[in-house]
């Protein structure tokens, strides 16, 4: 857990890339990324949580191939109790040859101590803009009026619109964002791969 980047992350100008922090709600901390994909990635992290950690560019991985020796820096480890999960992220489009070398080097080293391993390569349509929306709300709330419990058994009965769903409690003004909250924690559900909205239809947790 005293692990530092391998990489400063560093800001300068004409950098093709975009570096910066991106505060977990899981964690409690800040983590370093080198691009908007990856902070893309540490928001969907977030989102499912289930971690205990993470860190960014963990470690220095050197190894030996038919073309001699070469080295890599995966972006991101994810300590969990079930799990753990060394990865990589870069755009499909952008995989070059000694990529893939580097990636098959990195799966074979968390192979070897009981990683699961993983490059991401971009997402399902409309999936980063849905968590995007519902990540407005993953701060700790109260809730004095009792509205997410009046939102959670309305939506136990049978599913329903979001709109409708909100306008079913005491207050829908403020009970909208419960349930963003809720969906944030996945005590409810949503189809991602659909745009979100008040026509977006909201099921139990564990039916979609």
């Amino acid at each position: 857990m005293a692990s530092a980047p391998v990489r400063r992350f560093a800001w300068r100008t004409g950098q093709r890339h975009r570096p910066g922090l991106e505060c977990l709600v899981s964690t409690g901390r800040q983590h370093g990324f080198e691009s908007l994909a990856e902070r893309w990635l540490l928001l969907v992290l977030d989102f499912v949580g289930g971690f205990d950690e993470v860190l960014a560019q963990p470690f220095r991985l050197r190894f030996t191939w038919s073309q001699g020796k070469g080295s890599h820096i995966p972006d991101f480890l994810v300590l969990a109790a079930g799990a753990s999960w060394l990865l990589d992220v870069r755009p499909a489009g952008l995989i070059a040859e000694e990529d893939e070398v580097r990636f098959a080097a990195a799966a074979k080293a968390a192979a070897a101590v009981g990683w699961r391993y993983a490059v991401v390569t971009g997402w399902r349509d409309r999936v980063l803009a849905g968590i995007d929306a519902l990540s407005v709300r993953r701060r700790p709330m109260t809730d004095p009026l009792g509205l997410e419990s009046q939102l959670l058994a309305a939506v136990r009965r049978h599913p329903l619109q979001f709109g409708e769903l909100v306008d079913r409690t005491r207050v829908p003004a403020v009970a909208r964002t419960h349930a963003v909250r809720l969906l944030w924690q996945r005590r409810l559900a949503v189809d991602l791969a659909q745009p979100f909205g008040d026509g977006t239809w909201v099921y139990p947790a564990g039916t979609v």
